[in-house]
């Protein structure tokens, strides 16, 4: 198996040439990059990962934890941060906590004994307090961190304002909001803000309710959309905190004979790819997934360099038309 001498000998540089082109750090001319990478090809070197991480103290791995993989909006977040991670030279350890404290625990573990160089969090169900003296970096998608180290977040609020000045110019006055689970506060509490403030502003009717968290983590929002709108008959505008809900508000509209548009008016919220795909289409807010995951790995990688970062970081969003309002 060929050493880092072996590759340095091969490049005609020397090891420390060698060492700074595969860690990526101080100058390295064109030139030098070039024999390192010819050599490194030419003699299939793979660098000792573990023992570059006990010599550094971290590796260039960064953990990411997320409650989802099956969801749409996290499986697009996953791709994103991975696809922008490789190309700062990082990998990923993906852990999917299910949205259960216990497991989103045992990953932080697993992040800290793999010496990772840093965690991108985008699980809003895991307590503060696990991260409460640790050692590495920790970067937040879409929740709050007190103890964390900066935070990524899109206007949550102006896109509930957005959705609800379309539905109310469209002529809807009876609007219904149904948001994310309230057992932690988090960033997308926002977007029922903006839509609550637009409401009030305009003199319309203004409902809201919230989902339990089983239905969040099974992503099984049927019944309980059934029963609401049974419960609201005269609901004509409906805003949903994702896509998820509002296809699935979509589903029961046809179950219940509801025509979309025609009677009830629906926005959801992310613009992943189940908004396209729908029938009719979602007219929904769109989330900039992907250049929050850019700038988490961003962050991290600035973090891990010793520069000075940003704390928070809000991203703007947009209003997609399609075929449900």
């Amino acid at each position: 198996m060929p050493t880092l001498k072996d590759v340095a000998r091969e490049a005609g540089l020397t090891v420390t040439t060698v060492s700074r082109v595969l860690n990526n750090r101080g100058y390295i001319s064109a030139d030098a990059r070039s024999r390192v990478e010819e050599a490194i090809k030419k003699l299939n070197y793979h660098p000792n990962e573990v023992a570059r991480s006990l010599h550094n103290k971290t590796s260039n791995t960064i953990g990411l934890i997320v409650p989802h993989i099956r969801h749409p909006y996290f499986a697009e977040m996953i791709s994103n941060i991975e696809n922008a991670a490789f190309k700062k030279g990082y990998k990923v350890l993906l852990c999917s906590s299910h949205a259960r404290e216990d497991r989103a625990k045992e990953y932080v573990d697993i992040c800290t004994r793999n010496r990772v160089a840093g965690i991108i969090l985008c699980s809003g169900a895991i307590p503060v307090e696990i991260f409460e003296g640790l050692s590495v970096p920790v970067i937040t998608v879409e929740r709050y961190l007190d103890n964390g180290t900066a935070s990524v977040e899109c206007d949550n609020k102006h896109g509930g304002e957005l959705a609800a000045l379309r539905l109310i110019d469209s002529g809807c006055r009876n609007l219904l909001f149904i948001g994310s689970t309230k057992d932690i506060e988090l960033p997308a509490d926002l977007r029922g803000v903006g839509f609550k403030e637009v409401c009030e502003k305009h003199a319309v009717r203004y409902i809201e309710v919230d989902p339990e968290r089983n239905l969040y983590s099974d992503m099984s929002y049927q019944e309980f959309i059934e029963e609401i709108l049974k419960q609201y008959p005269d609901v004509d505008g409906l805003f949903a905190s994702s896509d998820v809900i509002a296809a699935q508000a979509l589903q029961v509209c046809r179950k219940l004979g509801i025509s979309v548009p025609g009677e009830l008016k629906i926005i959801g919220f992310d613009d992943v790819i189940i908004a396209s795909l729908t029938s009719p289409q979602l007219t929904t807010i769109h989330q900039p997934v992907k250049e929050m995951s850019q700038a988490a790995v961003q962050l991290l990688a600035d973090v891990i360099a010793g520069k000075n970062i940003k704390q928070k970081t809000v991203l703007p969003v947009s209003l997609v038309e399609r075929e449900t309002v």
